[in-house]
Formats: structure tokens, sequence, C-alpha cells
């Protein structure tokens, strides 16, 4: 199959999220006519067989009709000389935090800045003017936002001026998977918290936010930032069985690092932390914000 019957259906808003079913992780090696992929996930809309893909070398991911692609079962060790494997395996930084908090990429790999900001549940609408300042310093900046399902299903009308900005070429948008409840208690210690709460199911977690993605037309990455950035060794290994690549950063503005060459820069425009916009406002008005903006995909 080729041209416009190979095209996935097209899906808008919450009402989508019932015509995806059977979603299940799965690792395929997939040949299709733009070349290799590989495929992490499998679910059926409106009776088609759809699979989410990624470039093993760009990290870009897809959906894609299972019958426009030739596909086989894979496995790790198989694909251990791609790109994405490697970002997956890649060797813990001596230089972070202790494990528990902060685990995965914090750092690019190329010079300028990774923009990130973390859209966790709130009541409070979306700071549009930090997306409208990136957009007027560099029309058509890479951004990732970090998505929870809940800010999502309750923010409808936020998540469409932004999808209206990614469609005038405005900013481009990485969407990183951020979980879907984001949980939090106040006051209680990081090793009792977020998705180390008991009773927590890591997989619907991811699941439910990246079928939430696919409902309103986007496509999820193969990023996950951990709430708080707080993981164990058990939620990593189980993340890393999902085929995804833990998101951290060097530098939480609102939490003091000042950005450097390389920097994995995190901010939230979701109105939870007015501190962090403002300086990053203040170091891109000052120059201190290394140029150019990046694609995360170009920092493993």
């Amino acid at each position: 199959m080729a041209g416009e019957s190979c095209a996935p259906p097209r899906l808008s808003g919450a009402d989508g999220v019932a015509r995806i079913h059977d979603y299940t992780p799965v690792f395929l090696t997939c040949s299709a006519e733009s070349g290799a992929r590989l495929a992490t996930r499998r679910m059926s809309v409106d009776g088609d067989d759809l699979l989410l893909t990624v470039d093993p070398q760009s990290l870009e991911t897809s959906l894609d009709r299972a019958a426009c692609l030739t596909c086989a079962e894979t496995t790790d060790a198989a694909q251990t000389t791609t790109r994405f494997i490697h970002a997956l395996e890649a060797a813990p930084d001596p230089t972070r935090p202790p494990a528990l908090v902060n685990a995965g990429l914090i750092h690019g790999a190329a010079g300028g800045v990774y923009v990130t900001g973390d859209l966790c549940p709130t009541a409070k609408p979306l700071d549009r003017a930090f997306i409208e300042e990136i957009a007027a310093h560099a029309p058509g900046a890479p951004l990732t936002l970090a998505i929870s399902g809940s800010w999502l299903a309750h923010h409808a009308a936020d998540f469409t001026w932004l999808q209206e900005k990614i469609n005038s070429g405005a900013i481009a948008v990485t969407w990183a998977n951020h979980s879907y409840s984001h949980p939090y208690i106040v006051g209680l210690e990081d090793r009792r918290n977020y998705l180390l709460r008991p009773g927590v199911d890591f997989d619907r977690e991811i699941f439910e936010t990246e079928k939430l993605l696919i409902a309103h037309g986007e496509t999820p990455s193969v990023f996950f930032r951990f709430p708080g950035l707080v993981a164990d060794t058990a939620l990593l290994t189980k993340l890393r069985e999902r085929h995804l690549i833990a998101l951290g950063a060097d530098a939480w503005l609102a939490l003091g690092p000042a950005p450097r060459d390389g920097s994995i820069v995190l901010v939230h425009p979701n109105g939870n932390e007015p501190g962090g916009l403002k300086l990053f406002s203040k170091y891109l008005a000052a120059g201190k914000l290394p140029q150019p903006f990046r694609p995360i995909t170009a920092a493993p």
C-alpha cells in the first residue's frame, strides 16, 4: 500500500480515545518506503492496525498503518548498533545528582540549548506569553513540552491553541510524556512520592497519556520526564522496557542552575512556576541562553 491509503486515520479530540483499542507495547523492526523503522506500540483505530514507530537513527516518531510496513519481532540486542538503543542505554552522567533525582538525559550532546517545558496538572491556564516569546525570538524554534495526560484532559482550549501555533510554523513541538496523573503529596519525601507512591500503575501512566496525544492528532515522542524528576532503579528499568528515554534537566531555572552550552533547560509554562519563566526571559534578553535552540532528538 502507498500514498493516501497509508495515511493513518485522522483523530482529533478526547472522543478519539474511544476509537483506540488494544493498545500494547511491542518491539518490531519494520521496513517502509521511507526507510527502516522500529515499532514500540501497536493499536487498533476504527478496525485499522496502527504502529507507533521511531526512526532508529533520527529518533523521530510517527504513527503508521501496519499494512504499509513489513515487520518482524526484534530484540534490543539485535538493534544495539542503532542510535535509539544507544540513547536508551546511555552511560550514567557522573556529574548529576544521586540516582533518585534527575536520572536520565540531563545534558545535550551538541551546543546551544534544549528548551523543555512541563505541563503538570493544574487549574491555571497555559502561559501563552512564554510560547509567543520563543516564537518571536526564533520562528519555528524547537520546543519540548512534557505533557501530563491530566493537563491535556482539562486544558482543551490551551492545547488547541498550541496546535494552531505548531500548524502555523511558529514553533515545532516534541511531545514528551510526563505521566498521566503526576501524583504528588506536599511534604512527602521523594522516595515515597510522585510515581513511587504505592499503587501507581506505571504502564497506565505511560499509555493513557500516549493515547490522549494520539487521540488529539499528535505523535508521542520517545522521551519521558518523571514527575519531580524522581525515579528509582525499578522505575528506570520499567521505563527502559517500554523503550522510552528518561529526560532530566541540568538547568531547572526556578531552582537556580543557570543554563550553559548544551543545557537541557526546564521551565513550567503551566502557570505553576512563574519565577522560572521570568528567569528564562531575563537570560534570553541578556544573551545568556546559548544558541541555537535545538530539538531534544539531537540531545542523546
